[in-house]
C-alpha cells in the first residue's frame, strides 16, 4: 500500500547546520566546505541511486557542481543564523521500480520548484530496511533567494523570495505530490493511492507521522545527530502500541477508502506504523490474530483478500436498511396528483414518455426505496422536477441530496427539489436539527459517488424516521470516494428503473457517443469524435494545454453567452489551466483591473469579467462548493457575482475568501455539471469513469486534447481512457461462490454483457439501451466476432446434444445419469465462458421452444442461437419481458377458461399457480409492474382501477383456483 508523506524544514546555521554538508549526506559524496576549511565525506553511504543539480533558466551553468552550488549558498549568507536551504522530503511508492520512481521524483521537482526560480538538488534514496523491504524516498535540498543578472553580466543570488516561506504553500505542495503520484500509479496500472490529507481530516485514530528511514538509524548508532526528527519515530512507535492494543485501529484506517484489501496491504501498513522489527511483527501478528479480521478468499488474481468485521456489519445494515425500506409500503401518491404533475410538465414543454415515464411512476409508488439507474444526460433531473411536483401535491416535502456541493447545486437547478450536501445534511442531523420524518422524500443525486458508510448511516436514519428515499445515478460513473460500492450494490440486490436515452447531446451522434462511454465503448466514442475533428493531439502535453485555451478563446468570442469549461484530472492541471484562460482574457480586454487577495488555495488576482467557482457551502448565499459563476464588481473589501444559474450573489471579502479561478474544474468537481461546451485535457490519470463523465457533459460540443509526451499514440489514448476500476464491497467475495472471475465480482461484467448484446441486436435494443446503434468500424472486429461465433455455435450444438439425451431418458422415464447431467453442465460452463448468463438463456429458450433441441443437437442451431440471443435480450429489457408477460398472462387465461369449460379442474388449477407465480413475481421486477400499468386491459383488469398490478394480477389467479375448486365440489 502506497504511503503519503511530504515533510518540509530549513537547514539553519542557527543550529549549527552546514549547507554544504548537508548536501554531501545526501548525495553520498566527498565535498570541501570552504568556510569551515574541512571535507564532509560520505562516500560510503550505501542507497543513494540517483542525485543531480536542477537549474532554472537564469542561472549560472557553474552550480551544477554541487560542491560549487552550496560554497556560494554559504558564502552569500552573512548572518550567524542564516537560513541556508529549505529541504523538502517525499515518500515514493514502493510499487514502483527505481526507474519510474526517479522520473515521478524529477517531474515533480522540476514542475513545483524548478520552475518557479528554485535551484533544486535531487537525490534519490533507495534504502533496504531490516525486513528486507525498499523504503525508496527522496530529499530535495532549495535555495531560498532568488537569482539575478549583475552589472557585470553573472548571474548570483539576490534577495530572499518570502513567498516561498507562505505555510500553505506547504499543504500545496503536498497536495499537488498526491496528485502526481496518483496519476502515475494510474498511469502504471498500479492498484494503489495515497492520501494528501491528516489522518484526523480521514477519521483514522491515529497520529500523523512522517517517515523513518534506515539512514536515522545508522547515524544514531554511529553517535550523530540524526536528520529526520527523533519525533516521527516516537509516534511510529506509538501507533504501533495503539494497534498492539487496539488492532481495530488499523483495519478502520485500512479500509476508510477500501472495502477490501490484500496481505500486501496489510504489510505496508504495519511497517507504515511501527519502529523496527520487533514491533513490526507485533503489530502484524496483533492485526493477523484479531477476531476483526475477516478473510474473504482469493480474488480473480489469486490474491487472498480481507476485510474487517465492521466493514461486514455496515455492509448488513445498510442491506437490512434497504430490505425493509424496500418492502414498506409508504405513502402513494394518489394517480390524480401524478396526472396533475405530468400535465404541468408538459405545459412546460416535458414529456414523459417511455423509460422516463417508467421511471416517474417507480419512484411515485408507494415502496419507501426506490433506485433510478441511467445514462449521463439522461433527463434524470427533468423526471425527479415532475416527480416533485406529484409528491409535493400529495402532500409530502421532498429533499435533495448529493455528495458535492455542485451536484447538489445541479440536481436543484434540473429538478427544483432545494438540495444539500449529504455531509451538511449529516451534520444538522447530529445536532438535532433537520432531522427525517414519516413525510419526508429524500432524493439523492449522483447516487454512485456515496461510499458504503455513508449510505448506510443515510438510509438507517430514513428507515427509522419512516422516510422515503430514491437514490439516482449511474455506477459506471465515478467511482464512490470512501469504501465500497454501495450504488451497485443496492441495485443488483433491489433492482430499479434504467432511464437510457440520453437527452442531453443535441446531436445523434453524440448521444450515441455517450451511450458508448456508458457501456464500456471508450474506443469507439473517442473514433466518432476523433471523426468530427474533436480530438487533437500535440508533441507535449503544454502544447496541448495551449492549444486548448486557443481554441476556447476562438470558441467564446464566437458565441459568448455560451457556457463552457475545461476538465482536467489534477488540480495541478487546472491551476495552469485557469492561469492561461486569465492571460488570453487579460490579451483580449475582458478583464477588468485586477485586485490580489490570499484565499483559501493561496495569492491569486481577481477582475471583473472573471469566471470564479465557489469553494465552500455557504447557506446564506445560497452557494455551494463547485457553484460557478462570473465577476461583476470586485473591489479589496467586496465581490458582486452573478452565478450561472442567474442570480446575484454579494459578499465581503473578508468574510468569505474560499474562491478560485473558475474556467477549468477538476473532473470529480464535473460529476452533476452540464455545460454547452466542454474541452477536455486528457492525462494518464485517467480512467473510463473519468472519460465518461468529462466526455458527457457537454450539450453542443466536445474538444478532446491530449500530449503525445503523455499518449504515444492514439492506441495509447484509448487503452487508459479505457480502463474499468470499479470499487468493490467485501460482500462481492461470498466464500459460497469462490469460484468466479475477479471481473464479474467487481461487477464489470454485467457492463460487457451490455455491450456484446447491444453489439449483436443493435436494432432490438431497447431500456436503457434504446435506439443504440454503434458505428464500429468492422475491419478490426471480424476475426475476433468470427471467431466468437464460431464457439458460440460449438457449445450451442454441445449443450443440445446432452439435452436432448436427458429428454430421451425423460421420455422412456428413466432418471438422468450422472454423465448426462456432467455433460450439461460443462457445456453450459462452455457457454458461460463465452458469454454471461448464456447457459441460462438457451435453457430458457430451450423449455420454451423444446423442438430446437434436436436440430441444435445436429449441427443446425442457428434458429437455437437466435432464440437464446431473444432470451438475453428480454431478460435486460423490461420492454421486452412486459410483452411477454402479457402474452404469457392471456395464453394462461385462455387456457384455463377452457380446461374450467372442459371440467378438467386439476389441471385449471395448476395454470392457476402459474398465473400467481406470475403476479408475484412482479414484486422482483418493478420496471415490468410499471409498464404493466398501461396494460391493463389486456391483462383483464378494469383500467380504471388504481390498484397495484401486482395485486389485481394475484386477485384473478386466486380468483380462478377458487372458482375450479367450487365447479369440482359441485360436480
Amino acid at each position: 500500500m502506497a504511503i503519503f508523506h511530504l515533510s518540509v524544514k530549513v537547514i539553519s546555521r542557527a543550529a549549527g547546520r552546514s549547507a554544504v554538508a548537508a548536501a554531501a549526506y545526501r548525495s553520498a559524496e566527498r565535498l570541501h566546505d570552504e568556510r569551515l576549511d574541512r571535507a564532509h565525506d560520505f562516500t560510503n553511504k550505501s542507497g543513494v541511486v540517483h542525485s543531480e543539480v536542477l537549474l532554472p533558466e537564469n542561472a549560472p551553468d557553474k552550480w551544477r557542481d554541487r560542491e560549487r552550488l552550496w560554497n556560494d549558498v554559504e558564502a552569500f549568507e552573512k548572518r550567524k543564523d542564516a537560513q541556508l536551504s529549505r529541504e523538502v522530503e517525499f515518500a515514493i511508492p514502493r510499487e514502483m521500480n527505481q526507474s519510474q520512481g526517479i522520473e515521478l521524483a524529477r517531474d515533480f521537482v522540476q514542475r513545483e520548484f524548478v520552475d518557479q526560480g528554485m535551484v533544486a538538488d535531487l537525490n534519490v534514496h533507495w534504502d533496504i530496511g531490516a525486513d528486507g523491504l525498499a523504503k525508496p524516498h527522496a530529499h530535495v535540498m532549495l535555495t531560498m533567494r532568488e537569482i539575478v543578472v549583475g552589472d557585470d553580466g553573472e548571474a548570483g543570488f539576490g534577495a530572499k523570495i518570502r513567498d516561498w516561506n507562505r505555510t500553505e504553500l506547504v499543504e500545496q505542495w503536498r497536495e499537488r505530490w498526491a496528485d502526481h503520484v496518483n496519476e502515475r500509479l494510474a498511469e502504471l496500472d498500479i492498484d494503489a493511492r495515497i492520501d494528501h490529507r491528516s489522518l484526523e481530516a480521514q477519521g483514522i485514530a491515529l497520529e500523523p507521522q512522517d517517515k523513518i528511514g534506515p539512514a536515522a538509524s545508522r547515524m544514531e548508532g554511529r553517535g550523530l545527530e540524526a536528520e529526520r526528527l527523533e519525533e516521527h519515530r516516537d509516534i511510529a512507535y506509538r501507533n504501533g502500541e495503539r494497534i498492539v492494543a487496539n488492532p481495530r485501529l488499523a483495519l478502520d484506517a485500512i479500509t476508510h477508502g477500501q472495502a477490501t484489501f490484500t496481505s500486501r496491504d496489510l504489510a505496508m501498513f504495519a511497517h507504515r506504523h511501527s519502529d523496527g522489527r520487533e514491533q513490526y511483527d507485533a503489530v502484524l501478528g496483533a492485526v493477523r490474530a484479531s477476531p476483526d479480521l475477516i478473510e474473504l478468499g482469493k480474488d480473480g488474481r489469486g490474491e487472498d483478500r480481507f476485510t474487517s468485521r465492521d466493514m461486514i456489519e455496515t455492509e448488513q445494515r445498510l442491506h437490512l436498511a434497504a430490505e425493509a425500506m424496500a418492502q414498506r409500503d409508504g405513502r402513494r401518491v394518489a394517480d390524480t396528483d401524478r396526472d396533475i404533475a405530468l400535465a404541468r410538465a408538459s405545459a412546460r414543454g416535458l414529456h414523459l414518455t417511455g423509460e422516463q415515464r417508467a421511471a416517474f411512476d417507480h419512484v411515485t409508488d408507494r415502496r419507501d426505496l426506490s433506485i433510478v439507474v441511467g445514462y449521463a444526460g439522461t433527463g434524470k433531473s427533468a423526471m425527479l422536477g415532475a416527480a416533485r411536483d406529484a409528491w409535493e401535491s400529495s402532500g409530502l416535502n421532498v429533499r435533495g441530496a448529493a455528495l458535492s456541493g455542485i451536484a447538489a447545486e445541479g440536481l436543484e437547478n434540473g429538478s427544483g427539489i432545494g438540495s444539500r450536501t449529504i455531509a451538511s445534511l449529516e451534520h444538522g442531523w447530529s445536532h438535532g436539527r433537520d432531522l427525517l420524518t414519516a413525510r419526508d422524500v429524500l432524493v439523492i443525486d449522483e447516487a454512485g459517488m456515496v461510499g458504503t458508510r455513508q449510505m448506510e448511516r443515510v438510509l438507517s436514519h430514513a428507515g427509522d424516521a419512516g422516510a422515503k428515499v430514491v437514490l439516482v445515478g449511474d455506477p459506471q460513473q465515478l467511482q464512490s470516494i470512501g469504501a465500497g460500492a454501495a450504488f451497485r450494490s443496492l441495485h443488483e440486490r433491489h433492482g430499479g428503473v434504467e432511464i437510457g436515452e440520453v437527452r442531453r447531446q443535441h446531436e445523434g451522434w453524440q448521444r450515441e457517443a455517450t451511450r458508448e462511454l456508458a457501456t464500456g465503448r471508450t474506443g469507439d466514442a473517442i473514433r466518432a469524435y476523433d471523426e468530427a475533428g474533436m480530438v487533437r493531439a500535440a508533441e507535449t502535453r503544454e502544447a496541448a494545454r495551449a492549444q486548448l485555451v486557443e481554441y476556447w478563446d476562438r470558441d467564446r468570442k464566437i458565441d459568448p453567452n455560451a457556457s463552457r469549461i475545461f476538465l482536467t484530472h489534477t488540480n495541478a492541471e487546472v491551476r495552469e489551466l485557469n492561469d492561461a484562460a486569465r492571460d488570453r482574457m487579460r490579451v483580449g480586454g475582458d478583464l477588468g483591473e485586477d485586485v490580489s487577495f490570499k484565499v483559501e488555495r493561496g495569492d491569486r488576482a481577481f477582475a471583473s469579467g472573471d469566471r470564479i467557482m465557489f469553494l465552500r457551502n455557504e447557506r446564506s448565499l445560497a452557494v455551494k462548493n463547485g457553484t460557478l459563476g462570473t465577476i461583476e464588481r470586485v473591489s479589496e473589501q467586496r465581490m458582486a457575482v452573478r452565478t450561472d444559474d442567474g442570480r446575484s450573489v454579494a459578499f465581503d471579502t473578508k468574510d468569505y475568501r474560499d474562491l478560485d479561478h473558475g474556467y477549468a474544474a477538476t473532473i470529480h468537481k464535473a460529476q452533476g455539471m452540464t455545460v454547452d461546451r466542454t474541452h477536455v485535457l486528457a492525462t494518464p490519470g485517467m480512467d473510463s469513469h473519468g472519460a465518461y463523465v468529462a466526455m458527457s457533459r457537454h450539450r453542443d460540443g466536445l474538444a478532446l486534447h491530449y500530449g503525445r509526451d503523455d499518449f504515444a499514440d492514439r492506441g495509447k489514448l484509448v487503452r487508459t481512457l479505457s480502463r474499468d476500476r470499479p470499487k468493490d464491497m467485501a460482500s462481492d467475495y461470498a466464500r459460497t461462490d469462490p469460484t468466479r472471475a475477479f471481473a464479474e465480482r467487481r461487477g464489470i461484467t454485467v457492463r460487457e454483457l451490455v455491450a456484446e448484446i447491444v453489439r449483436k441486436a443493435p436494432e432490438k435494443a431497447r431500456s436503457i439501451f434504446a435506439g443504440f446503434s454503434p458505428t464500429v468500424k468492422r475491419a478490426s472486429l471480424e476475426p475476433r466476432e468470427a471467431s466468437r461465433t464460431s464457439d458460440t455455435k460449438r457449445a450451442v450444438e454441445r449443450y443440445a446434444r446432452a439435452q436432448a439425451d436427458i429428454d430421451r431418458m425423460a421420455a422412456k422415464g428413466f432418471p438422468t445419469l450422472a454423465h448426462q447431467r456432467n455433460a450439461l453442465d460443462k457445456a453450459g460452463s462452455e457457454l458461460d465462458a463465452i458469454r454471461p448468463h448464456a447457459r441460462a438463456d438457451l435453457a430458457a429458450a430451450f423449455e420454451r421452444q423444446p423442438e430446437l433441441v434436436r436440430p441444435a443437437a445436429q449441427g443446425n442451431t442457428q434458429a437455437a442461437v437466435r432464440a437464446m440471443q431473444l432470451e438475453a435480450e428480454i431478460r435486460i429489457d423490461p420492454a421486452k419481458r412486459a410483452d411477454r408477460f402479457t402474452e404469457t398472462w392471456q395464453r394462461l387465461q385462455q387456457q384455463r377458461t377452457s380446461l374450467s369449460r372442459n371440467a378438467e379442474h386439476e389441471a385449471a388449477r395448476k395454470v392457476s399457480g402459474q398465473m400467481s407465480a406470475m403476479a408475484k413475481s412482479l414484486e422482483r421486477d418493478v420496471q415490468v409492474e410499471s409498464l404493466l400499468r398501461a396494460r391493463r386491459a389486456s391483462l383483464g383488469i378494469d383500467a380504471r382501477s388504481v390498484r397495484p398490478i401486482g395485486q389485481e394480477l394475484a386477485e384473478i389467479a386466486g380468483f380462478g383456483r377458487s372458482r375450479s375448486r367450487g365447479i369440482g365440489i359441485g360436480m
